[in-house]
């Protein structure tokens, strides 16, 4: 390093003479046309290419105000989509009722399910109809498939349901051929299959046969189909009979509400016999 600094101080005036020269060179370069034309080129090249990144810099900005302009149009055109279609598909369902069942149609409520609760036991619906549209605990619940339920409760608005598909339902049932009576149960699982209860082995009951409410229901009226028996095991005194319910329940949207009411009458001297008829406690 040393000796570079004695070579520098030692030869430093040819080393000047080598600085100014090249500086007069370039000043001499520099007053050429063809220098400043190409330094100018070079310079809007330059200034181009800063320009064109700044205004694609400015562009995604501008995109991405874009993009959500766009995103919130599609969020309403996709609601009005589903808004119609389910003004459709809730018109569509309700002609069809009104079409399989136009002969009854004068007798019933029309109502919407609102809500529901699915498990493996308890399961419950909820309608948009109340007392102020003239519904009534224990009114039966059907569609023209079939027996849906009961009511339960019933609010100013609503009523709730319990369907057939809850092991607290219970409903006097009586088949097509055989006559043969039994009360429709279910025990749970399979919400497509409930159970006939209470049939003698010594019943002419078939597989096959199309069960639908009787005159013994507490709150039905007669003759609204249930299902069909698939399935009879024997035992030594009643038989386990398995029946295949007429009603699609997962897909239920609209239902019909029985405007007849259950007999009061029989309600309250079936109780009052069952009263005289409990033990006594001690």
């Amino acid at each position: 390093m040393l000796s570079i600094f004695r070579f520098i101080a030692r030869h430093s005036a040819y080393l000047y003479f080598l600085l100014f020269s090249g500086l007069s060179i370039l000043i001499m370069q520099l007053q050429r046309r063809e220098t400043l034309d190409a330094i100018r080129s070079q310079g809007m090249a330059v200034n181009a290419s800063v320009s064109e990144e700044l205004t694609s810099f400015g562009d995604i900005f501008n995109l991405r105000d874009e993009n959500e302009r766009l995103l919130l149009q599609n969020a309403r055109l996709f609601s009005k989509v589903i808004r119609e279609e389910t003004a459709l598909r809730d018109t569509r369902n309700l002609n069809e009722i009104i079409r399989r069942d136009s002969t009854r149609v004068g007798r019933f409520f029309v109502a919407r399910i609102v809500d529901r609760r699915f498990s493996p036991m308890d399961n419950m619906l909820l309608i948009n109809a109340g007392s102020r549209d003239g519904i009534e605990k224990d009114m039966a619940v059907l569609t023209p498939d079939g027996l849906v339920g009961r009511v339960t409760a019933v609010s100013q608005n609503y009523a709730r349901v319990m369907p057939v598909i809850n092991k607290d339902f219970k409903a006097s049932v009586v088949s097509d051929s055989s006559s043969t009576l039994g009360v429709l149960s279910w025990k749970g699982g399979n919400e497509y299959v409930a159970h006939l209860e209470n049939v003698p082995t010594s019943s002419r009951l078939k597989v096959g046969e199309r069960l639908t409410t009787s005159d013994h229901s507490t709150f039905a009226i007669r003759g609204i189909p249930v299902g069909r028996v698939v399935r009879i095991s024997g035992s030594k005194l009643f038989s386990e009979v398995d029946v295949r319910l007429s009603v699609d329940f997962p897909s239920l949207s609209y239902v019909l509400v029985s405007s007849a009411r259950p007999s009061r009458e029989k309600l309250e001297i079936m109780k009052a016999e069952e009263t005289k008829t409990e033990p006594k406690r001690k």
